[in-house]
């Protein structure tokens, strides 16, 4: 059984989606999900959702990048008291400091050059719903301070305005990062962890729950208008061998590249992007894989993107769904390295 991301509600006879024609799997979650959970590690992490779901308290969500974080999110808000009211969300990493500020907290006509006519913020646009706070580690210090004193007194203050306005927002953040970690380097407040930390959720990455390799597929084959597709044994089995560093982000991916050479037939090794089909390596060479670190799986799928981007940054970042400056960031790292 498979849980979904359309966020419609089950049909009364046969708690069937409507729109995916499948049951929740998981007693409680009352909206279809569109999240993927044949797996025991997901099987176990919905299992938490749902009663997390009925809480107004804040959330935060981890896991590596591509594992669909935001999804999660999306499924806390469709099952929750707030469903009916909106639910945004913003890459915190994508905007500079300054423009982040006003997107988040709005400005007032006048409060700096550009700014012609007051601006509400997403907290105030929000307001009764949900707000994704998406990779919240890179949130710069001044700005932690300012949503540190919105979670506390349930206020926010436009850019150059005095007034506070009062605003009744869910916080869910989302981070591939460790915020732990950010702390001890003095990157990231310690009291509005603490703050935000209520409940916390972790996505396990894709290699880790291979029995949903094959439902996603199916799932993606049918977003492409591919839903009677097939896949032969030996691509199935590349399919679930791989170690999927780019997660959910890079199958899809490779989905769309599959039908795309295939034309809509049966789908074949070859038809397959080539970190699949490459030989697997020698012994000697599998030992030096098995030791191979995150960062450098990373590396490699970033690389293989900006290769099918012909170098174009801007395209690479929003295939990989990331800001422009973390790409740059993490490019300049691996220069560096």
């Amino acid at each position: 059984m498979r849980a979904h991301t359309c966020t419609e509600p089950f049909e009364q006879t046969g708690g069937l989606c409507p729109i995916c024609r499948l049951s929740p799997s998981v007693q409680g979650m009352g909206k279809c999900s569109r999240m993927v959970a044949e797996s025991e590690p997901m099987q176990a992490l919905l299992s938490r959702v749902a009663p997390i779901a009925e809480t107004q308290a804040p959330v935060v969500i981890t896991g590596e990048s591509g594992t669909g974080k935001e999804v999660l999110a999306r499924a806390l808000h469709a099952n929750s008291p707030r469903k009916g009211k909106p639910f945004l969300a913003v890459n915190v990493a994508a905007l500079p400091g300054e423009l982040l500020e006003s997107e988040l907290f709005g400005h007032v006509r006048g409060a700096f050059t550009g700014a012609m006519s007051d601006h509400a913020g997403l907290f105030q646009a929000a307001d009764g719903g949900t707000l994704l706070l998406d990779e919240i580690g890179e949130m710069p210090l001044v700005l932690q301070a300012k949503l540190l004193r919105v979670l506390q007194d349930g206020e926010v203050r436009k850019v150059g305005d005095t007034r506070p306005h009062a605003v009744d927002v869910r916080i869910i953040c989302a981070t591939h990062r460790d915020l732990k970690a950010l702390i001890r380097e003095g990157r990231f407040r310690e009291d509005l962890y603490y703050r935000l930390k209520v409940f916390a959720l972790e996505v396990p990455p894709l290699r880790e729950r291979v029995a949903d390799v094959m439902p996603l597929v199916k799932l993606f084959l049918d977003q492409e208008g591919h839903c009677l597709t097939p896949v032969s044994p030996a691509a199935r089995r590349l399919f679930e061998h791989h170690p999927w560093p780019g997660n959910i982000r890079e199958l899809k991916n490779a989905v769309v590249h599959a039908v795309t050479l295939s034309r809509g037939e049966e789908i074949h090794p070859e038809h397959l992007p080539e970190e699949l089909t490459s030989p697997p390596p020698r012994a000697n060479e599998k030992e030096r894989e098995s030791v191979r670190t995150l960062a450098e799986m990373e590396r490699a799928y970033i690389e293989s993107v900006l290769k099918i981007c012909r170098g174009n940054q801007r395209e690479a970042a929003k295939r990989l769904d990331i800001g422009r400056n973390t790409l740059w960031r993490k490019l300049r790292t691996f220069e560096e390295s």
